[in-house]
């Protein structure tokens, strides 16, 4: 590597690194969000198809898909205004929030329709939408490759 292409890079990274950085934070919030769904969704499937009894605690896991929906939502826009060269940030950070509100309705379907045949597809997707959510935020933190 050359002088002039590591001032350039080090001058890459200092234009972007606080978009990047900000962009991290959102995604990395949503992953918690979708790690606690997870908790969540283990404390009321311990009640084993009793409703009643574990409403309180789907409650918590459809609120918690909300607020995950949210700041996926936040980071994807702020992927589009703030990051637009990067985009595979971009891409990534629409893709989780798709496959959240997919996940979400999928939720809704289960909990209000009574569909607990679409479980077996819910849980996986949730497994993939962990590791989108983990992805991102250390995607954002590797500087674009130049072309």
């Amino acid at each position: 590597m050359t002088a002039t292409t590591t001032r350039a890079q080090e001058s890459a990274t200092s234009t972007d690194a606080g978009p990047r950085r900000a962009f991290s934070v959102l995604t990395g919030l949503a992953a918690l969000a979708v790690l606690l769904q997870g908790l969540w969704a283990g404390m009321f499937l311990e009640h084993d198809g009793q409703r009643d009894q574990a409403s309180s605690w789907i409650d918590v896991h459809a609120t918690g898909g909300e607020v995950a929906i949210a700041l996926a939502a936040l980071a994807t826009l702020w992927a589009l205004f703030r990051l637009r060269g990067r985009r595979d940030l971009v891409v990534g950070a629409a893709v989780l929030t798709i496959l959240l509100v997919l996940e979400s309705y999928l939720g809704g379907l289960i909990r209000d329709d009574g569909k607990d045949s679409l479980t077996p597809v819910h849980i996986p997707l949730a497994m993939l939408l962990v590791g989108i959510a983990v992805w991102l935020p250390f995607r954002a933190s590797r500087v674009a490759p130049e072309r």
